[in-house]
């Protein structure tokens, strides 16, 4: 941490960037996560070895390139989500144990810096993980797309098919193979994670165990996913929530409590529609609010506490 001591009288930027660093080596070094990154590796490589089968390209073709984005982008999700909690739950228990959190503190770091700077480096670490993941699943898309746009075309010629039907094969392949809508989604895919790791920050901030951290960070994500349907029932159906203070309610709640179906966008991408970049700026908008009121309200409660 000599580094950071060197940082200490720099500016917020440079200390959040020293902190985050060491962050990321050391959850680089836990190697649970290392296990998880080749089971994701594996879960996406997987798609690579199931060819097309016999069926004929007019019944799977397609389906295999769906099928293919839809495990992919499943996997890193469930990998982003597990790993952003986890991580970010680990980190200061394992600081105040190390009584390297103490060391920090003491520089004087501002608590803000810190804070930012260990979430930075929780989203360093999956960042770079979805790359890595997102890199495997292109190719093997680009290859599996390939292929099944040859075996469609000798069908077609086969079977004399008019042009304009050759054309509407190779449109509906190209759409359903790499996209820059599909990266839209490997970025939404980030923005959870981001939402998810921030939102455990604020948990451990005044919790003692990293289990409870954990746990109450998956009921969270879990709840996020039928916040939408709940609210829509409170309105519709619950006298409380026909007035202004019901809305009102449900609106507080949704400031708080992030709304995961929003994100359920990515379902389209998968089945080879466009992600709009309006849709993926409000994405965008919504991660970064509640990132940013999630580490605020860190701040207001690891200010308070005395080390």
């Amino acid at each position: 941490m000599s580094t950071l001591t060197e940082k200490s009288k720099g500016s917020h930027v440079g200390r959040i960037w020293v902190i985050a660093r060491h962050a990321f080596t050391q959850l680089v070094r836990m190697k649970v996560f290392y296990f998880l990154a080749v089971f994701a590796v594996i879960a996406i490589a997987s798609n690579f070895f199931d060819l097309p089968q016999h069926e004929g390209p007019e019944s799977v073709g397609i389906n295999v390139l769906r099928s293919i984005k839809s495990w992919s982008l499943g996997t890193m999700t469930l990998f982003s989500v597990v790993m952003s909690i986890v991580a970010t739950a680990l980190l200061l228990p394992k600081d105040v144990e190390d009584r390297t959190l103490y060391t920090i503190l003491a520089k004087p770091v501002p608590r803000l810096d810190y804070l930012a700077g260990k979430l930075l480096g929780v989203l360093l670490l999956v960042l770079v993980s979805l790359a890595l993941m997102d890199v495997l699943m292109t190719a093997v898309l680009q290859i599996r797309a390939s292929i099944v746009l040859a075996q469609q075309l000798e069908m077609a010629h086969a079977l004399s098919w008019q042009q304009d039907a050759i054309d509407s094969v190779r449109m509906e392949t190209a759409a359903n193979g790499p996209s820059w809508s599909l990266q839209g989604a490997v970025f939404a895919v980030f923005l959870r994670a981001s939402i998810m790791a921030s939102l455990a920050l604020l948990i451990s901030t005044f919790s003692t165990s990293t289990l409870f951290t954990t746990i109450v960070s998956f009921l969270v994500y879990f709840i996020g996913h039928f916040q939408a349907d709940a609210r829509d029932a409170f309105l519709q159906h619950g006298q409380a929530g026909q007035g202004a203070a019901g809305r009102f309610f449900t609106l507080l709640l949704s400031l708080v409590f992030p709304d995961f179906q929003n994100f359920n966008v990515i379902d389209a991408v998968i089945e080879g529609q466009s992600m709009p970049l309006l849709i993926l700026g409000k994405l965008t908008l919504i991660g970064l609010y509640y990132a940013f009121f999630y580490t605020i309200a860190s701040w207001f409660i690891f200010a308070k506490k005395e080390f």
